[in-house]
């Protein structure tokens, strides 16, 4: 069986000496190469062409998404995965632009780091699942924001009418419109816009100057 070829990048040797001890333990993987730098990879992968290339982000003169770059140009077929102290989305996206086809964290464990290798080795991207959870949570949130365009018109009306102190009878009397119709507007209200109470409506109004 061809064992997958693995180039090491991180300025932190007790770090290289734990992924390759790890790694050549599984039969499926060889390290081929340990660097400390950026610019040590790039000459690394000219000469060795590596199947995969775990490449640490935070190193200095060139970081890991300036050296991912490099080599990409080098070697448009180069089967980086970015490694991470930073569980940020923000991290894992600019490492993607940069080249890279995946990203795990310093925090996921041996098995995951594995997948990313052979998922990688096969084709396909790889977000560790550290930085998934933290991007579902960010999406939910997201969803779950109070937006005034998700309200009617009328809806509009009465959430004003609200913030200026009216209460459900004066809100019915002034509209025209049944006692019932204002309550079941003001839950709706309510609803649409994942608010709790009265007072978080009107303080959300105010912030948005309706």
């Amino acid at each position: 069986m061809e064992k997958i070829t693995i180039l090491l990048v991180d300025d932190h040797k007790l770090v290289r000496d734990s992924w390759s001890f790890i790694l050549n333990s599984d039969p499926h993987f060889k390290v081929i190469g340990e660097t400390s730098n950026g610019e040590d990879a790039v000459t690394f992968v000219k000469n060795k062409n590596p199947d995969i290339i775990l490449m640490d982000i935070n190193m200095s003169p060139i970081n890991g998404f300036e050296a991912t770059k490099l080599i990409r140009q080098i070697s448009p077929s180069a089967k980086i995965i970015g490694v991470s102290m930073h569980s940020m989305p923000a991290y894992a996206k600019r490492m993607l632009q940069s080249g890279a086809m995946g990203y795990v964290t310093k925090n996921s464990t041996k098995e995951e780091l594995i997948e990313a290798i052979i998922e990688v080795y096969n084709g396909q991207n790889y977000i560790c699942s550290e930085v998934k959870n933290i991007l579902a949570h960010q999406e939910l949130e997201e969803n779950n924001r109070p937006d005034l365009n998700n309200l009617s018109r009328r809806e509009l009306e009465i959430g004003e009418l609200i913030k200026d102190g009216l209460s459900s009878r004066e809100i019915a009397d002034k509209l025209d419109i049944s006692l019932k119709t204002v309550e079941v507007h003001r839950y709706n209200i309510l609803k649409k816009l994942h608010l709790k109470n009265t007072a978080a409506l009107v303080n959300f109004i105010n912030s948005q100057g309706l």
